[in-house]
């Protein structure tokens, strides 16, 4: 992993760091605010944080006596350019497969009514 997008998707591969990322979306919280919910001590909600900050998602400051971590926006835009390049690839995909089955429906729809008329003609002693 060399580049920023794999240390961003590796750092939010745990529930616990994306938890943490979510709230930070609401603003800025102390490593204390951070760890309130969890039932981990203070050196693994560190831990956490230093992989959030290895892959540039979040920075801590210094505010007076507080040390407030903030979620770095910008990377979620390197990420949504990410997604949405294959996103738009995939829906040119179904768009073509949606294409294609239309295309066998309308054949099928074609040959379907074909064969109904050459039944009914055989019934009746005719030919098609």
């Amino acid at each position: 992993m060399t580049d920023q997008l794999s240390y961003v998707f590796a750092a939010l591969a745990d529930p616990t760091r994306r938890d943490m990322v979510a709230r930070l979306c609401a603003g800025d919280a102390t490593v204390g605010e951070l760890a309130a919910p969890y039932d981990v001590s203070m050196q693994a909600v560190s831990k956490h944080l230093k992989v959030l900050e290895g892959a540039g998602l979040v920075t801590r400051g210094r505010d007076a006596q507080r040390r407030p971590v903030h979620l770095e926006a910008e990377v979620f835009d390197l990420m949504t350019k990410w997604i949405e390049r294959y996103r738009r690839e995939a829906e040119a995909r179904y768009q073509r497969l949606d294409d294609v089955l239309a295309q066998l429906d309308e054949s099928h729809d074609n040959h379907g009514t074909h064969d109904t008329q050459d039944t009914h003609a055989s019934r009746r002693g005719e030919t098609a």
